[in-house]
């Protein structure tokens, strides 16, 4: 087990813990959320709940949960779905990596474990996008496991409770917070010790408004104690995203249709429709979305001429302007202009994934964030 007196923290003694269970367990029977994924133990919902949460609010989740459950009621269902509906299921909630594990995990749960989820912390573990913090949480709540369910709230809770002077942005400093939660987690009931120090860390140890006269822990924190409370966490900042710079090509043919485009490469965004979209470099060419790296050279004129080659297609180029959109991924800010056009027949280009499809049928087909943004602002100009 980690010695944390050598990174500078000094334990409680067993008294102080018990009591320290026992105030932060007792504010979370009178103050916890009524969550949908709160009335189940049922791990493959509790699953799907942990996985959402993951870099998205609750108020955002809890639709998504409920129609994820109702189309997706069962591992062998997700393990079954085709691609399409699996996007569509997650659209606009990001990270789509994390969707695609899943159904990875699902068919490791219906092929490894007879369709049954494991009911073990190391069987957890192994499953396809299960990491540390989704094992603890997936561990304690739905079997009981004093298994610690350690993410960035817990650490910004754990690192002003100990004034722990080690970045908590840094994988490698992740094992000294692991390694006081598993002394601090009740054995008990570590599914609500855990779910307490989500919704502590959330709410009143926030990492930008935080109130720490209202925490239920206050008499435990040493930060706050020591008046050392703006200290903690440390934390680096985030480096800037990459700027990428974009072309969307809107082109309608006679019918009202647009022309939309697969994206088939694997990585960021794969299997999701979008207006073609190109790179605006001097030399433009077909943009690889989501593997490229940035020029110092961009520029935002678009260039007619190569989509019109890699396409087949020669619109009656429209001369209105359209708002920029942007948008910021993890490592990319893309700065998108749109270019409208018109076609009399719908050619389908070669080599392409490509369909041209009605507005009113935009629904069956799954959209990342920039797609929708991208409609929005053509729709909003063009009308």
């Amino acid at each position: 087990m980690l010695n944390l007196n050598d990174y500078g923290i000094q334990m409680w003694d067993e008294d102080k813990i018990a009591a320290f269970r026992r105030t932060l367990l007792a504010w979370y029977d009178r103050e916890k959320r009524d969550l949908p994924w709160r009335r189940t133990t049922d791990p493959y919902k509790i699953w799907v709940s942990e996985i959402m949460l993951q870099q998205t609010q609750v108020v955002t989740v809890i639709p998504y949960y409920e129609r994820f459950l109702d189309w997706f009621p069962t591992i062998a269902d997700l393990a079954a779905a085709p691609e399409d509906k699996l996007l569509k299921a997650w659209e606009g909630l990001g990270y789509y990596s994390r969707v695609r594990n899943m159904q990875a995990a699902a068919q490791q749960v219906m092929t490894d474990f007879g369709g049954q989820f494991p009911n073990t912390h190391e069987s957890i573990s192994s499953l396809k996008g299960i990491g540390p913090y989704t094992a603890g949480a997936i561990s304690s709540i739905a079997f009981g496991l004093p298994e610690p369910a350690v993410d960035g709230n817990v650490m910004r809770v754990l690192a002003r409770l100990f004034e722990v002077d080690y970045d908590i942005g840094d994988p490698k400093n992740r094992k000294i917070f692991q390694a006081l939660m598993e002394i601090l987690i009740d054995p008990d009931r570590p599914g609500d010790f855990n779910q307490a120090f989500m919704d502590l860390g959330t709410d009143i140890e926030h990492a930008k408004t935080p109130r720490p006269d209202e925490s239920p822990i206050r008499a435990f924190n040493a930060a706050y104690l020591n008046g050392t409370y703006d200290r903690y966490p440390i934390k680096a900042p985030k480096k800037k995203p990459i700027p990428l710079h974009l072309t969307a090509f809107v082109i309608r043919d006679g019918k009202g249709r647009y022309l939309l485009e697969k994206n088939t490469d694997s990585g960021l965004l794969s299997g999701f429709w979008s207006f073609p979209l190109l790179s605006a470099k001097p030399i433009a060419e077909q943009l690889d979305l989501f593997t490229q790296s940035t020029s110092s050279q961009l520029m935002t004129q678009p260039d007619l001429t190569s989509f019109e080659q890699d396409y087949g297609l020669t619109p009656v180029w429209c001369e209105q302007t359209f708002p920029a959109v942007t948008h910021v991924f993890s490592h990319r800010k893309w700065h998108v202009t749109l270019v409208a056009g018109q076609v009399s027949s719908a050619m389908s280009p070669k080599n392409k994934e490509t369909a041209w499809v009605h507005p009113d049928d935009f629904e069956t087909y799954p959209f990342a964030t920039p797609q929708k943004k991208l409609w929005t602002a053509y729709q909003h100009e063009k009308n």
